[in-house]
């Protein structure tokens, strides 16, 4: 039978009893029945609790500008899956990713595979046979047990370590770096992010041999003026422009991909680290339209840390009155989230997400976590497209709606943003 695409996600989403099965013992051994073994000449692995994705894009337009051919491999999508996987900067047809999934059910025999791991088995099947100077592979949940970990990376990024997916990676800070830390290699290098990252990361780092690169400690980030900043390490620096990624973060998840480059075996010239850090794009990274006077902006912020950098970036900007369109999925700390951005935000608007699957919500339950916080007399909508409908009509030009809380929040507000079915 001829599946489509479509046929396909329906299908691979049926084959696992759980949504996440943590491990790579199956993983692997499918991925050695499909002659999978480097995707690439080199490969970077990004993992942390944010900035993954942004970090990813940096790295894949900088390298593109330098004249490498570059895979990436990010999740979850926005709008198609087609965005998951990009081969020298163009997002992978249908017919690319069903001929993927065609080898890996052809391979797995009666190994079950759970969504994520189809679709990194199809990536990385695609990006071996595209003949690939460099991919980049995102991590999607943790490190250590997580399907790209099967892959030898040749420098290994740590963005940021805080508190999330507890319910996997555990409850505190030391035992989710711990996880992280797994997709560090033996004497290679491990780009970190935090300036205090957990002990527990270095200490996996010094057992096993890796190459801790920190921030703050072996490179730096200096300012210069408001359209410059200057990364710099002993006996190197470049100047380079601030990211078209408008967050104060996305300076710090550039200087991490432009360690990641350095760190491996590329030429690049000065000029390449430029253009791509002016080109990297990545949608719903404080996505901003107009409508009628009023600024939206659509972030995928979903836990406290990136609320944190969405208040940072609010604090940073002209202050006007702002609504906010919050839809969250029911293992998130909504409370925390809230926290952050309660002195910045003059109304709420909440809505449920009962189409995101067995973590969505319906507004009420969402509302009944909020009890207690900044956002307990927010207004219930149905769904985003409501709640997003609504805050533009209470906006008045001049003000900004803000919409955010995870990806199908994003995604459901760039659908309607962009009238799209």
């Amino acid at each position: 039978m001829n599946r489509t695409l479509s046929d396909w996600l329906a299908y691979i989403e049926q084959q696992h009893p759980s949504a996440i099965a943590m491990g790579l013992d199956r993983v692997r051994e499918v991925a050695t029945r499909i002659h999978v073994v480097k995707p690439a000449r080199h490969v970077i692995t990004v993992g942390g609790t944010n900035g993954k994705g942004s970090t990813v894009a940096f790295i894949e337009a900088i390298a593109r500008a330098g004249g490498y051919t570059v895979g990436s491999y990010t999740s979850p999508h926005l709008l198609r899956y087609n965005e998951r996987v990009r081969i020298d900067g163009i997002d992978a047809n249908d017919a690319e990713l069903v001929a993927g999934f065609e080898a890996v059910e052809a391979a797995r025999g009666d190994t079950p595979l759970t969504y994520f791991e189809y679709g990194t088995l199809c990536a990385l099947w695609l990006f071996e046979r595209a003949e690939l100077d460099l991919v980049v592979l995102e991590v999607g949940l943790g490190g250590r047990l997580d399907a790209v970990n099967i892959i030898d990376a040749d420098a290994a990024i740590i963005t940021t370590v805080d508190i999330d997916h507890q319910d996997w990676l555990g409850n505190d800070i030391e035992t989710i770096g711990l996880e992280k830390a797994g997709i560090a290699r033996p004497f290679k290098p491990l780009i970190l992010g935090d300036d205090d990252p957990p002990a527990s990361v270095l200490r996996h780092a010094y057992a096993i041999g890796a190459s801790a690169w920190r921030i703050g400690c072996d490179f730096f980030i200096e300012p210069i003026d408001d359209a410059h900043w200057r990364w710099r390490e002993v006996g190197h620096a470049l100047e380079v422009p601030m990211p078209a990624l408008v967050a104060p973060v996305q300076v710090r998840n550039a200087a991490c991909a432009i360690a990641a480059l350095r760190s491996l075996d590329l030429h690049l010239e000065d000029a390449a680290y430029a253009r791509g850090i002016a080109d990297a794009r990545i949608g719903a990274r404080l996505q901003r339209f107009d409508r009628g006077g009023v600024e939206i902006v659509v972030d995928v912020g979903h836990n406290p840390q990136a609320a944190r950098a969405l208040a940072g970036w609010l604090g940073s900007q002209p202050r006007r009155p702002t609504v906010a369109v919050y839809a969250a999925l029911a293992d998130k700390d909504a409370a925390g989230v809230v926290a952050a951005l309660a002195g910045l935000v003059d109304t709420w608007h909440i809505a449920g997400l009962v189409d995101a699957g067995p973590r969505g919500e319906a507004a009420e339950a969402f509302a009944r976590r909020l009890q207690g916080t900044a956002a307990a007399a927010a207004t219930q909508h149905v769904d985003v497209r409501m709640a997003l409908d609504a805050a533009i009509q209470q906006a008045r030009p001049g003000g900004r709606v803000l919409v955010f809380g995870s990806f199908h929040t994003a995604a459901a507000a760039l659908r309607a943003l962009n009238a799209l079915p």
